[in-house]
């Protein structure tokens, strides 16, 4: 007989992962398909706020994590105008949490610690799902190698070309007109590394950002608005787009060792700019997030802009949230038919999203506004921001850190 898988998870991405790991401790065996040929690690790092911390204990990996990633004190956010700092929370005092507990995650030492307890044979590398079709109750999934494999319940974890969340109906991403590049430096020779914090600048036409990995290690962002067709062509160059970004710095008032992290951050590594995409809060309300044993997680659920460093918390929170649901679902049960199984599965699914849909409408609203306030020049704008509501920003920035997702 042909084989029907019980869980297929379409993407080995953060909530992928995250989710594949919270159904094998509930004891539910999941296949998941990843595109390319090995884990990726685009995206350098995660910043992962307490929320996230909670997501990461409940899968059992959170100490794997904080054994190689510092615990960061404090947030520091700074007029990239005045060169002032214009708020300030703190999270610890040297290895003593205080309220927060917040560390900037390596992608790839994330993904490794969401996989290495899978059980072998769980991630299957270079499995493009092209097409999704109905046979009855199951779904038939083809793939780019021709091959095709049914499964009673599919998740998408594509990502922001989410195949699951086009059959679903889920609208095209609407772009924000900002743009966003990332890098990281092994920089044990600047001074900077030796703070332990979030430091944010934002004013004259961009936003950028460091924090720390370890006592080594630095990530950084930059993102900004494309004005012209020039500044549009060096995203394809990471060469012109490392100049423009020092350009933009340089004619600010940021600090020199700032500067110097980017101007010496290695091309070989991948320092890329993409276009910011975000979904229409309002089509996690009216659209499709779920239907019958499909659903959606992480990026292919509600991408965001980047602005209150909540993408990759979000998708574990989604993990957590979403095996719960479905674990209750397929809780063994060796009188269930076919017919009742499935109706149990919807139900699951149907919770998720009822639990996960007005977060997700939340996050995606607020990152979306508060990025614009605070990339956006002009004296009007910039009075506002540093003077009025510089303070507020950084609470919610907090205060959206206090979501439990509770158990499995």
């Amino acid at each position: 007989m042909e084989k029907i898988e019980e869980v297929v998870i379409v993407g080995a991405g953060v909530s992928g992962l995250g989710t594949a790991l919270g159904l094998h401790r509930k004891g539910i065996r999941s296949l998941v398909l990843e595109s390319s040929d090995s884990l990726r690690a685009a995206g350098f790092a995660i910043l992962t706020w307490p929320n996230a911390w909670k997501a990461l204990d409940v899968l059992g990996v959170g100490d794997f994590l904080r054994e190689n990633h510092v615990l960061l004190q404090r947030l520091v956010i700074n007029s990239a105008t005045t060169g002032e700092a214009i708020a300030e929370r703190t999270f610890s005092r040297g290895e003593q949490r205080l309220k927060l507990e917040v560390r900037s995650l390596k992608r790839n030492l994330l993904l490794e610690a969401l996989s290495k307890d899978l059980p072998p044979e769980t991630i299957r590398f270079s499995s493009k799902v092209v097409y999704i079709e109905e046979v009855g109750k199951l779904k038939l999934l083809h793939l780019a190698d021709g091959s095709t494999l049914k499964t009673k319940v599919l998740i998408g974890c594509d990502g922001v070309n989410s195949v699951v969340a086009k059959w679903l109906g889920l609208k095209p991403l609407l772009f924000s007109g900002r743009s966003a590049s990332r890098g990281m430096l092994n920089a044990p020779q600047f001074s900077i590394s030796s703070r332990r914090l979030i430091e944010y600048f934002f004013g004259e036409g961009f936003r950028a950002g460091i924090s720390h990995c370890d006592e080594d290690t630095i990530y950084w962002f930059f993102t900004w608005s494309p004005s012209n067709q020039a500044e549009k062509e060096a995203e394809e160059n990471p060469q012109k787009m490392r100049e423009l970004m020092v350009s933009k710095l340089k004619s600010s008032k940021m600090p020199k060792d700032v500067i110097e992290i980017i101007e010496n951050s290695d091309l070989s590594n991948g320092l890329v700019s993409a276009p910011l995409r975000f979904r229409w809060p309002f089509d996690l309300l009216w659209g499709n997030i779920f239907k019958d044993n499909v659903c959606v997680a992480g990026d292919a659920f509600h991408p965001m802009t980047p602005d209150l460093g909540q993408g990759g918390c979000s998708a574990l929170e989604d993990a957590v949230v979403l095996a719960r649901c479905l674990g209750e679902a397929l809780a063994g049960d060796g009188n269930k038919t076919e017919e009742k199984e499935f109706e149990k599965v919807e139900k699951g699914l149907k919770k998720y999203a009822e639990v996960r849909k007005w977060r997700s409408f939340v996050l995606i609203s607020a990152s979306y506004l508060i990025g614009q306030l605070e990339e956006r020049n002009g004296f009007l704008i910039r009075f506002l921001r540093e003077k009025l509501l510089s303070g507020f920003i950084s609470w919610i920035q907090l205060k959206i850190t206090e979501f439990d997702c509770g158990s499995l």
